[in-house]
């Protein structure tokens, strides 16, 4: 787990000195694109059950309501023009390497679920995929993202977390650029 929290904390670093104009511009475009704050902090679950704020560039209007992707899609888009660009490209993510600096996420990890996602949690806090650190990627997140049902998910991430290696990770991350690149499971 150093070699993982090493890593971490490198490729974090390492990304955000080269991202640091690029994170300027988005803020601007954000900024120009609707009002309200540049970064979004939502409460999300974390290590062992605890609540932390993960931060993304906002992508929605202000004032939209906490909900889990699906039932967002029920409802008429919240999503900004710039939004729609920041989460097809992933780059509303960037903020949080933060997170992974701040040792509140892992660049790979089961993703955090909302604070309100009570069912989510205890399914996950039962077959013990809170004792991880959240992550930015996962390999539910290689293996559907937001199309999977939440059965699946807590699956995929328990089996993530008995299988653990640092090489799984890098195969995480190696995957994660190919989703992002295909836009697959991408909502």
């Amino acid at each position: 787990m150093l070699a993982k929290r090493s890593t971490d904390i490198l490729l974090s670093a390492l990304t955000l000195v080269p991202f640091a104009p690029i994170l300027l511009l988005v803020a601007a475009a954000i900024k120009v694109d609707s009002p309200g704050p540049v970064i979004f902090k939502q409460r999300r679950v974390g290590l062992n059950g605890q609540i932390f704020e993960i931060y993304k560039f906002r992508t929605m209007r202000t004032g939209t309501p906490d909900l889990a992707t699906d039932q967002m899609l029920k409802m008429p888009s919240p999503i900004t023009a710039v939004g729609a660009v920041l989460r097809k490209t992933s780059l509303d993510e960037l903020p949080q390497l933060f997170n992974v600096l701040a040792g509140q996420m892992s660049l790979v990890g089961p993703r955090p679920a909302l604070y309100n996602q009570t069912d989510l949690t205890e399914k996950r806090e039962s077959c013990g995929v809170l004792q991880f650190l959240p992550g930015i990627t996962g390999w539910a997140q290689v293996n559907g993202r937001d199309e999977l049902p939440d059965d699946v998910k807590v699956e995929l991430d328990k089996w993530y977390c008995d299988n653990w290696s640092y090489w799984l990770d890098w195969k995480i991350i190696a995957l994660t650029f190919k989703a992002v690149l295909d836009r697959r499971g991408n909502y």
